[in-house]
């Protein structure tokens, strides 16, 4: 090793030694890291979240710098809303929306599944953070990455990192998060439901005006929220049009791979010590739970109210998964069916609850902007 590298191996341990909260936030970086090889919690995000992290605490790079990569990447994908919106076009792609159309009435537990958002809000308003600060932590109850970004970027800049942590963190523990609540909100007998199937097929008319009426009605309601949901239906309307496999594909694959990628390791980049490490960012973990809690309970709330009102037809467990982390949830409600009667399949009614949320979610976070901005 020479002189130089010396000199620079000593420049940069003196840097850590001088602001030890480099040295935690590269450890936290290690440890999201480690979530995700380790335990495959979100690995596609949480992996390059924990470098980017780790790559903006080491002293000296300039990486954060005026002409710095994390920063050229924050300023041309975060700050112009760039990536998360292209992050929808895979979604969109990747998302079937059958399920709901067969089902349109369950558009109503997406609605629903969203009071976390509006709950959590005011939580934080009473524990002191302004309204757009609380409106961005609120987000972390749509159970949505992108919209958490997209919403936190706008509002509240310099609450990106722990927001996104916290979003994508619960989203990949909605199977451990959601089962206590949907069972301790329902009965043996609600979880046994069956719900017949449609025995009419979504014609593919349909499902190619789907996405260009939802755009439309969508960005006229919450014209802020237009850019998520049009890149949504745009990812969707190739999905169905049978004309451009090869965008399809590659929207599905290359291009959310790609953009996956640089906006874990740009959020990362806002993990910086001198703005994560206070005592805000732990509220603001614990407030995402609350979030995800509240998703959930009222989800399984509406869904018992549903079920009264359909005279018992309606299994109550399709509320819970109104959310938008799509498919897990959806997932999850159709694990905790079978636990009680292993023939009774909810999954498709599920997955038409959950993609209901996706809608909402977007619509919700237009609603914010709306307001705020």
């Amino acid at each position: 090793m020479n002189i130089s590298a010396l000199h620079g191996l000593a420049e940069g341990l003196t840097g850590l030694v001088a602001d030890p909260g480099r040295i935690v936030m590269i450890a936290v970086g290690g440890v999201l890291m480690w979530l995700a090889i380790r335990h495959q919690y979100e690995p596609l995000l949480l992996l390059p979240i924990g470098v980017g992290c780790v790559l903006a605490n080491i002293p000296g790079t300039g990486l954060l710098d005026e002409g710095g990569l994390l920063k050229v990447l924050y300023d041309a994908g975060i700050k112009n809303e760039l990536l998360p919106s292209l992050v929808f076009i895979g979604i969109g792609a990747m998302t079937d929306f059958g399920p709901l159309l067969e089902n349109p009435k369950y558009v109503l537990f997406g609605a629903a599944a969203q009071f976390g958002i509006f709950g959590t809000l005011l939580l934080a308003i009473l524990l002191g953070f302004n309204l757009n600060q609380a409106a961005s932590i609120g987000i972390i109850g749509a159970a949505d990455g992108p919209t958490s970004i997209f919403v936190a970027s706008e509002l509240a800049p310099d609450l990106v990192g722990p927001i996104t942590v916290a979003a994508y963190s619960y989203m990949s523990l909605v199977p451990i998060i959601q089962p206590p609540i949907m069972k301790l909100l329902t009965t043996a007998r609600e979880r046994r439901i069956r719900i017949p199937y449609a025995t009419h097929p979504v014609s593919k008319t349909t499902r190619i005006l789907f996405p260009i009426v939802v755009t439309l009605v969508c960005g006229l309601i919450a014209p802020r929220a237009t850019a998520l949901i049009g890149m949504l239906m745009f990812g969707n309307l190739v999905r169905e049009v049978g004309v451009v496999e090869r965008i399809n594909i590659a929207a599905q694959n290359e291009l959310t791979n790609i953009v996956t990628t640089f906006l874990g390791i740009t959020i990362g980049s806002t993990m910086v010590a001198d703005r994560f490490l206070k005592w805000q960012t732990l509220l603001i973990i614990a407030m995402g739970l609350v979030a995800f809690v509240l998703d959930t309970a009222a989800g399984v709330l509406f869904g018992k109210l549903m079920c009264y009102l359909s005279g018992g037809k309606i299994n109550p467990l399709l509320g819970g998964c109104g959310i938008s982390a799509f498919p897990m949830s959806a997932r999850v409600v159709q694990r905790i069916g079978q636990e009680e009667d292993y023939t009774n399949f909810l999954l498709m009614h599920a997955m038409a609850s959950n993609t209901s949320g996706q809608i909402a979610s977007v619509m919700a976070g237009g609603v914010v902007l709306a307001l705020l901005s």
